[in-house]
C-alpha cells in the first residue's frame, strides 16, 4: 500500500548543497549542521507498509519518526526521494490533487486531539464529509454512524471541552476514519493521556483495526505500545531506520546494538510464539499419538502459555498447524529463550 523509497528530509537554506555533500562525502549528521547550518530529519530511508496492517514507527525525540510520516500526505516536502501509495506517487500531485487525495485517502490522528472548539462533537467528525462537499444530512448522518463505531453516539451535539481527553481522541479518531481513507496516519494519539486511559484506547484502537482493515501508521515513542498494537515495527534513530520487523523478531534477534538497548526492557513472555522457539517434526509425529495429545500448543501460543504447560505437563510439547504437528519444543528451549531474556524480562 505504502512505498517509501530513499526519502530525504534535510531542514535549511542549504539543504540541496548539504545532500550533495553527504551523498559526496558521507557527512555525519552533526558535520552536515556544522558546515550547513542544516539539520538531518530523515536520512535515505526506505520502508514497504503492506496493505491493512497496523505499521508502527518508532524511536526517541528527534529520531524522525514524525518527520518522516509527515511527508506521507505531504505536509512536508522531502529533499529528496519517492513516496508511493497504493500506486500513486505523492510528489507528482499539484495542489488540487493533493488536496483531493489527503480529504479522500488520508486520515490523520493527532496527539494534541486539534478538534474546533466552536464545534459540536458531530460537527467535528463531520467536517471532512463537509470539506467533500457532501450535504448536511448525509454528512451527519454518516458522522453519527461513525461516533457509534467509537462509542460515543450520545456525545455528538457536546462541545470538545465538556469531553474528558480520552473521549476528545476517540473523537478525533471518528473524523479521520468518517470520511472512509485508505490510510491511517497516528502520530503518538495516545502520548498525552494518562496510563489506565491509554491502555484502554490502545484495546479499543486494536479492536477498532480488526472490523475497518485500514492500513495504519502509527507513530509512538513507547515499545510497549508498539508491540501491544503494531504488525511490524520499525525502530528510527537520527533519521534513518535501524531496525523493521515483528515484535518477535526485534526482541529476539536485534540487529544493532541500539536496538539491543531500546528493546533491553521488554519481557520475551508474551512477545515469544511457539513458531520461533520450536524444533522442526522431523519424525513426523502424528496428533493422535497419545504423548502427543495432551501436550499441544498452536504456532502463536506464547512463550508464557508454554511455560504454563510445561509446569502444568513435563515433557516435550508439541506445535501444531492445521491439525498437523510441525514442531517440537523441549524444555531446554524453554530454558534457553527464558535465560537469554533474563536482561529483558
Amino acid at each position: 500500500m505504502i512505498q517509501v523509497k530513499n526519502v530525504w528530509k534535510i531542514f535549511g537554506d542549504r539543504a540541496e548543497e548539504a545532500l550533495n555533500a553527504i551523498q559526496a562525502q558521507n557527512l555525519s549528521k552533526a558535520e552536515v549542521l556544522e558546515q550547513f547550518n542544516c539539520v538531518v530529519g530523515v536520512a535515505n530511508t526506505s520502508l514497504d507498509i503492506k496493505e491493512g496492517e497496523i505499521f508502527c514507527i518508532m524511536g526517541l525525540s528527534g529520531s524522525g519518526k514524525s518527520t518522516l510520516v509527515r511527508h506521507f500526505n505531504r505536509l512536508l516536502e522531502p529533499t529528496a526521494g519517492e513516496i508511493i501509495i497504493d500506486g500513486i506517487d505523492v510528489m507528482q500531485l499539484n495542489t488540487p490533487q493533493l488536496q483531493k487525495f489527503r480529504n479522500e485517502r488520508i486520515g490523520m490522528v493527532f496527539q494534541n486531539f486539534a478538534l474546533m472548539p466552536h464545534r459540536s462533537v458531530l460537527d467535528n467528525v463531520a467536517m471532512p464529509l463537509e470539506i467533500r462537499g457532501i450535504g448536511k444530512n448525509e454528512r451527519l448522518q454518516q458522522a453519527s454512524e461513525v461516533l457509534e463505531i467509537v462509542e460515543l453516539g450520545a456525545w455528538g451535539n457536546k462541545f470538545a471541552h465538556e469531553l474528558s481527553g480520552g473521549m476528545q481522541q476517540r473523537v478525533g479518531l471518528a473524523r479521520a476514519i468518517s470520511a472512509n481513507p485508505d490510510v491511517l496516519l497516528m502520530d503518538e494519539p495516545f502520548s498525552a493521556l494518562d496510563p489506565l486511559i491509554r491502555r484502554q484506547l490502545q484495546d479499543e484502537f486494536i479492536k477498532l483495526s480488526k472490523q475497518l482493515q485500514k492500513t495504519t501508521v502509527f507513530i509512538t515513542h513507547d515499545l510497549d505500545e508498539a508491540v501491544r498494537i503494531g504488525d511490524r515495527i520499525a525502530i528510527m534513530k537520527d533519521g534513518v531506520v535501524d531496525q523493521i520487523g515483528t515484535a518477535e523478531e526485534i526482541v529476539m534477534n536485534p540487529q544493532t546494538e541500539y536496538v539491543a538497548n531500546f528493546v533491553a526492557g521488554i519481557s520475551r513472555l508474551k512477545v515469544v510464539k511457539a513458531h520461533a522457539i520450536m524444533k522442526p517434526n522431523v519424525t513426523d509425529l502424528s496428533i493422535n499419538t497419545p504423548s502427543v495429545r495432551k501436550n499441544v500448543v498452536n504456532l502463536n501460543a506464547s512463550l508464557t502459555e508454554i511455560i504454563e504447560m510445561s509446569i502444568q505437563r513435563p515433557g516435550d510439547i508439541y506445535v501444531m498447524d492445521a491439525e498437523k504437528v510441525v514442531g517440537v519444543i523441549e524444555q531446554s528451549d524453554i530454558l534457553k529463550t527464558v535465560i537469554e531474556g533474563t536482561e529483558t524480562s
